[in-house]
Order: structure tokens, then sequence, then C-alpha cells
């Protein structure tokens, strides 16, 4: 049987590409982790790690052997977390990812009453647009913008959004309110470009708005930093249409132009389903999407 102790010791050399910084993670000298590297090839009968001048690369066995350790390491997290979490009290790590213009806008200024409830739970909040992999545990819930595709996950519809054409009443005043698309040409827009990671349906819009020759544009790589473009009186943006129950001063330009339906989703690993942490996380974002909905009239 092999040694539990010296697979955790390759796993960090592994992790870490370096005797070294594997031993400062795990407080052993580098001779230490060396000799333990050495004991598990021999038990094994196989050489684990190349020894190059700019570090350790994994052989194929190693490959192998830290495929199985990530399995096991990403098992006993996720069993450490179903441990600490009580029926009494939710407390500890939880990494949720979601859009940079989502967690900006609408998720981050709304976590203060989360942290009310739950005065000990640490959120690692990941903004990005690239789709992290839950069932290999990047994080432990996602919000994102359309269905989740990959397997073994639960996901709950939250709601539809539409990305929609605002300014604000002084940018209106200084240069006019458009009453049709031809009207749009003194004016500024302000978007995504379409080339940016984003919801297709937005990245359309902004291309059919883009072709109206207007005299200028504002080219932001995400929603946020449009809205500071609209609050601060730079232009006609486009945003998506949660933002007004935060932001009703926002004046609608062109009601008729909008994008296409954006779902929204809620998703997180199957093995989770009974963690009180994700349950907290959940519960309190579906509370808050039934305020957005009632203060839309829906």
């Amino acid at each position: 049987m092999v040694d539990w102790d010296k697979l955790r010791i390759f796993h960090a050399v592994a992790d870490a590409g370096s005797l070294t910084h594997a031993g400062d993670v795990l407080h052993l000298s580098q001779s230490a982790v060396s000799r333990q590297v050495r004991a598990l090839e021999e038990a094994l009968g196989t050489t684990l790690f190349h020894r190059h001048a700019r570090g350790l690369i994994l052989t194929e066995q190693g490959e192998m052997l830290f495929d199985a350790t990530k399995a096991m390491a990403r098992k006993l997290d996720t069993t450490a977390a179903r441990i600490k979490d009580s029926e009494e009290h939710v407390f500890g790590e939880l990494k949720v990812t979601t859009t940079t213009g989502f967690g900006t806008m609408w998720l981050v200024p709304r976590l203060s009453k989360l942290y009310a409830r739950y005065p000990d739970l640490k959120i690692d909040l990941l903004l990005e647009e690239r789709v992290l992999d839950l069932p290999m545990r990047e994080a432990d819930v996602a919000i994102r913008m359309k269905e989740p595709s990959q397997a073994d996950l639960i996901r709950r519809r939250l709601l539809n959004i539409r990305m929609k054409l605002f300014a604000s009443a002084e940018y209106l005043q200084q240069v006019g309110t458009p009453r049709t698309m031809a009207d749009l040409g003194p004016h500024r827009l302000i978007c995504q470009s379409p080339t940016t990671p984003q919801v297709m349906s937005g990245a359309v819009l902004s291309q059919t708005l883009l072709a109206q020759n207007m005299n200028s544009a504002l080219l932001v790589n995400n929603y946020f930093g449009v809205l500071q473009g609209v609050l601060n009186h730079v232009g006609i943006g486009i945003l998506p249409d949660y933002l007004v129950t935060d932001f009703p001063h926002l004046v609608r330009v062109l009601p008729d132009i909008e994008s296409t339906e954006v779902p929204v989703f809620l998703a997180f690993p199957e093995e989770l389903r009974s963690s009180r942490r994700v349950a907290a996380f959940r519960d309190f974002v579906l509370e808050e999407i039934q305020l957005l909905r009632r203060s839309q009239g829906e």
C-alpha cells in the first residue's frame, strides 16, 4: 500500500513544480521532501519527475499519479466542507464565480445582507467571462448568462434579462433625446466591443448600433465601465435591464430597441447538494431575485 504522507508530499511537489516551493508549503526542508519523493518512486518502481535546472517536470507516470492525487484532494476538500458545515452555523470559504458585470453591478452591492446573516462566511468571488469548471472544483457556485453544459450540475434558472439603452438625464438635456435610430448620429455610444467576450445578444446589439454612423463611441471591456460612463454623462450606454432597480434615475432611450433575452442560471456540483454554505448562498440569491422581479412588476 502506498504511504498517504508520501502521496501528500508528491502532490505538493507536482503542484509547485519545485522541491523548494513544496517544502515551503509543507514546512519541510528540501532534503526531506526529496527523500520522500525518492522513496515513493522506489515503492512504485518508476520515475515520477524529470529533473531539470529550471525545475521538475512530471513523467507520464507522474502525470497519471498527479491526476489521481488531484481527484483525492478534491474529494477530501468536499468531505471536509460537509463536516465543517453544521445545521446551526454557516461558515468557511465559498468560491463563487460570475461575470464581471453581474458580479460588480448586482451581486456585490447585495452581499452586506448575506454577511449580516452569516458573519463567519468567507466568499472568494471570481469575476471573469471564462466559464469555470465546477465539477473540477474551480468554483463551488456559478451564476452564468447561459445554461451550463457541464454534467453533474444542479442548475436553477434565476431570471431573463435584456440589454437596453440608457442615459443620464443630464446627458440628454445637453445633447437631446433620440426618438428614432436615425437620431443617433450626434450621440456617443458606450458599449462593449462586439469582439469582447460577452453574451451573444449584447454583442449583436452593439454591432447593430455601431453601424449607425454615430459621431463618437466609447468601447469598454465590461458593463461596469459602461455603467460608469453613463452615470457620468459620457453618452448612451448598452446596459442590462436589472440595473433599473438600483439606478432608477437612468433614462431608457429608444424603448423599442433591446437585445434578445439572456437567461441567467445558478449552478453548483451535485456533490455539494448538502452543503450548508451553498444552500445559504443559493437561498439568498433566490430571495434577492424575487425582490428584483417584484420591483420590475413581474
